[in-house]
């Protein structure tokens, strides 16, 4: 397993009841995609997942959101049509993880 700091990229939406997230490759590949339409959401998020954070912003427990809390947000439960959404209105985030050594690893 590889030590030192890693970047993970979300994209952060929030809606009028709930605060929402997708996880993306990186920030150019998000404004990549807001230029040219033509590239396959498949290169710019890094899973068809959407997440809420029970309107905690960007930060805490990432749940996946129901179809329910999608329909009343978006007007649709269909993925894809709400990371769309999500993408162009949300925000960029890019934080850097730090990963921490194994307790068994020497110098």
């Amino acid at each position: 397993m590889p030590r030192g700091n890693a970047s993970q990229c979300k994209v952060h939406y929030q809606g009028k009841d709930d605060d929402f997230i997708i996880l993306v490759d990186d920030a150019g590949s998000v404004q990549k995609w807001k230029g040219d339409r033509s590239i396959p959401l498949a290169q710019v998020v890094s899973g068809f997942k959407i997440f809420v954070t029970h309107k905690h912003g960007a930060q805490g427990v990432l749940d996946t959101a129901s179809k329910s809390t999608l329909e009343n947000e978006f007007g649709t439960h269909n993925d894809d049509e709400c990371m769309i959404k999500i993408l162009e209105n949300g925000s960029i985030q890019e934080t850097e993880v730090r990963q921490p050594a194994s307790e068994h690893d020497t110098n």
